[in-house]
């Protein structure tokens, strides 16, 4: 067990059996009374979010994670495909566990799978991805007064706001976290 007080970001635990990770977390101390803590967590299982208030002193169930770094290989749709760099298995995870990070995804990508009783339920990705741009719009001339960006689609689908020098061809490289344009690789 351990204390609401201890939840941070990306901090996983147990409550009424369910899996969640801290997405978010806020520390409220009033003037009088106890301290609230409220976070906001991603179900593992059904990737739902719940938002849930904690008084000061309360309890979670800690849990015992893996973590296993893996090379992404392919999708076939509702499975994403993975090799363990260590052991060589192929763990293949359903899209719902990869949710909005699919796009981020290319062949080769290295990624850390995080399980649970032998049971894959998160990935971590690198903080940036390069990607090579595969469709861009065309930039207007001479509309360069201030920052112009325009809608570029890389080559696994994602839609960046970029520079308007970028072209057809181009890597560039995107913030995981964010999924925006960092810089050209």
């Amino acid at each position: 067990m351990i204390d609401v007080n201890d939840l941070r970001k990306g901090v996983t635990f147990e409550l009424n059996g369910t899996l969640y990770k801290v997405l978010e977390y806020e520390h409220h101390k009033p003037g009088r009374g106890n301290a609230t803590i409220r976070v906001k967590a991603r179900n593992l299982r059904t990737g739902t979010t719940l938002e849930k208030t904690f008084t000061s002193g309360d309890r979670v169930q800690d849990v015992r994670l893996d973590y296993h770094n893996v090379q992404y290989l392919y999708t076939d749709g509702s499975l994403f495909h993975f090799m363990d760099t260590e052991t060589f298995d192929q763990p293949a995870i359903p899209a719902e566990i990869i949710g909005e990070y699919a796009p981020f995804l290319k062949e080769g990508l290295e990624v850390k799978l995080t399980f649970y009783n032998g049971e894959p339920i998160d990935i971590e990705l690198p903080v940036s991805v390069d990607m090579v741009v595969t469709e861009a719009e065309m930039a207007v001339r001479g509309d360069t007064a201030t920052g112009v960006t325009k809608k570029v689609t890389t080559e696994t689908g994602l839609q960046v706001q970029v520079p308007s020098f970028i072209e057809v061809g181009d890597v560039i490289r995107v913030d995981t976290r964010t999924g925006q344009y960092l810089t050209r690789a």
